[in-house]
């Protein structure tokens, strides 16, 4: 889940700022790069940043359920203490397609360590998406919302009036996060509505992103019609370019086997 959490944080850091005053309750003014002392397991804290009025925010992604987070954020916490010599505010933001179900405390017979814990569904999506900042509304794609494909369609509209190099970063964002609700199809069916798509294409990094959300879309339909893919017809799929894909998954449709659509 690697390239989720590098499109998160980099929307989060930087235009999603409506996104990170509803998680947080404040602005942040400016972001720390930190590494924090060896006595933690995980030495880098995911987002960490400081308002106007100095006050330390932290915040942490998970798309999985992990136990040990309680004690995972205590220990974060005092390592940002043991640097700083102020306690940050804590945030742990799930995006998870499965319901949250990490606590956001730790107790103890003398001892309560807490935390906001927010699934990204309690957001609410409508209002991520009348932003006036790109970042919002590819973040609206994960939160609460009332129709998913018109919400794709608006925000696919938005990035494309955009200014090239934008353009391409907002959308591949928004084929990332998508990946963490299958929504890449719907994604797809739109930006092909839109002049963006060549840019796309024509983009080494996204063109070869875009070309794996329409691999991961094909593998699904032809899972579902002739059940698991043996290793050669991976290997064919492997080979196959973006436009074939898109064929294909058209085909997959009326092709009587997996030979058949290989053909």
């Amino acid at each position: 889940m690697q390239e989720y959490d590098v499109a998160m944080k980099l929307l989060l850091r930087g235009s999603a700022k409506f996104t990170m005053r509803e998680l947080t309750g404040t602005a942040v003014e400016k972001w720390i790069d930190v590494e924090l002392p060896k006595v933690v397991q995980n030495t880098r804290v995911d987002l960490l940043g400081e308002t106007a009025e100095k006050g330390l925010v932290h915040l942490e992604l998970q798309s999985g359920h992990d136990p040990d987070m309680p004690l995972r954020m205590a220990e974060y916490c005092l390592s940002v203490f043991r640097l700083f010599k102020r306690f940050p505010r804590q945030v742990l933001l799930y995006v998870g397609e499965a319901p949250l179900r990490m606590a956001g405390e730790l107790r103890g017979d003398d001892l309560w360590f807490r935390y906001r814990a927010i699934d990204i569904r309690e957001l609410d999506g409508e209002r991520l998406l009348e932003s006036d900042e790109v970042g919002d509304n590819v973040i609206a794609i994960l939160a609460q919302l009332r129709d998913h494909k018109d919400a794709v369609r608006r925000i696919v509209e938005r990035i494309a009036g955009l200014v090239p190099g934008e353009r391409e970063t907002a959308l591949g964002q928004l084929l990332i996060l998508a990946g963490l609700r299958h929504f890449e199809e719907i994604v797809e069916r739109e930006a092909r509505k839109m002049p963006i798509l060549n840019d796309l294409l024509d983009n080494k990094v996204l063109g070869r992103e875009f070309k794996r959300g329409e691999l991961t879309v094909l593998r699904r339909l032809i899972e579902k019609r002739f059940g698991a893919i043996p290793s050669w017809a991976e290997d064919r799929l492997a080979d196959r370019s973006a436009a074939d894909l898109e064929e294909l998954s058209v085909r997959v449709l009326d092709a009587q086997s997996i030979e058949d659509l290989l053909k």
